[in-house]
């Protein structure tokens, strides 16, 4: 993210009026692979072809924030594995891993990883180090660090079934797997931004919270959630969560985020309603059915009719409901782009 985008961005965040309204997706490997026309396992290993792909597609959109931008990351292997997870790469898609607890009983035996270097992280830090000369030199800066959230990552290690079981059948072993995922994030995200002084945002991908009702909300997830928020000094505290998010909406000032990127199945003015006007919404366009899979004229119904249902775009960001889909190409994303401007312009 350039200079300009950055302040553009605290703009949005501080709720300055911002006209147009600002454009911004949150993307990763098959976005980019999609619009650059490459294969996914490619981009992931191959470093000289992930910074190519990465400059490439900034440089084609300007005018819209790619966010985090320039995220190096193995999707959901990124994390897990440093804790022992088995990896499993696909030929094609995204890779995923198995977990390494067999059942509750395992998480005493648990050790909080070392960030600089156990699993995959080296990697992730080694490709920025690389990269971040000619990343500079086009103008952009390493802005976020970013993890995936401590439920996310617990539910990895333990399996999905077998961790919510367990947050009723054995809530002391959850509680102590979910404060080793806490310290793990915290020390994750603390090495990132020491490493690259112009990281001014913390990104936490935590869909799972979605998944727990109002009680293990308060109970699991709450404080876990502002402890890491509460843990940098940064400008951008940004929340991605697009499974069911009315839950989290109501705890987004509680928990220090101020830029919160939603499901698109929730009406975007309810989650106005829930979140209070301080914090900066992201979305809300269908990104499949809508952005990968329906035509110009489908973009341009859905994001006029999104506009026109937001009698205030001040901390606003026209956006998917979550991850930017691989077939949202050139032709939609210069829809999309007319579309705000012709609706928000003054």
């Amino acid at each position: 993210m350039t200079d300009p985008q950055w302040q553009r961005l605290l703009q949005v965040l501080d709720g300055q009026a911002v006209t147009p309204a600002p454009i911004g997706f949150l993307v990763d490997g098959p976005w980019i692979c999609g619009v650059n026309q490459i294969r996914l396992m490619d981009y992931l290993v191959d470093t000289e072809l992930w910074l190519r792909a990465n400059l490439e597609s900034v440089a084609r959109f300007p005018d819209v924030l790619w966010l985090p931008g320039f995220w190096a990351e193995f999707g959901m292997i990124s994390n897990p594995p440093s804790f022992g997870a088995k990896c499993i790469w696909p030929e094609d898609g995204f890779p995923t891993c198995d977990g390494v607890l067999r059942d509750c009983a395992d998480i005493a035996d648990l050790r909080r990883p070392n960030v600089r270097t156990d699993g995959l992280l080296p990697l992730i830090m080694q490709r920025l180090r690389q990269c971040h000369p000619a990343i500079e030199a086009a103008g952009h800066q390493i802005r976020f660090a970013c993890a995936h959230g401590p439920i996310t990552i617990a539910a990895y290690l333990l399996g999905h079934n077998e961790f919510f079981l367990a947050c009723r059948t054995d809530p002391d072993g959850i509680n102590r797997l979910l404060d080793m995922t806490t310290r793990f994030v915290i020390d994750w995200l603390a090495y990132q931004k020491e490493s690259f002084p112009s990281i001014d945002g913390i990104l936490v991908l935590e869909d799972l919270m979605g998944f727990v009702g109002e009680q293990d909300f308060a109970a699991l997830v709450l404080d876990r959630m502002r402890q890491i928020f509460n843990s940098f000094p940064v400008s951008v505290r940004f929340l991605h969560n697009d499974a069911f998010g009315l839950i989290t909406a109501r705890h987004l000032t509680t928990m220090n985020v101020n830029l919160f990127n939603f499901s698109f199945e929730h009406e975007y003015q309810e989650v106005r309603r829930l979140a209070g006007p301080d914090v900066t919404l992201m979305g809300n366009i269908p990104p499949r059915d809508i952005l990968g899979l329906g035509s110009e004229q489908d973009i341009c119904q859905s994001v006029a009719a999104l506009l026109d249902s937001v009698p205030d775009h001040r901390r606003m960001i026209v956006s998917a409901g979550g991850f930017t889909p691989g077939g949202f190409g050139e032709g939609k994303i210069a829809a999309f782009q007319q579309t705000v401007c012709r609706s928000t312009r003054t």
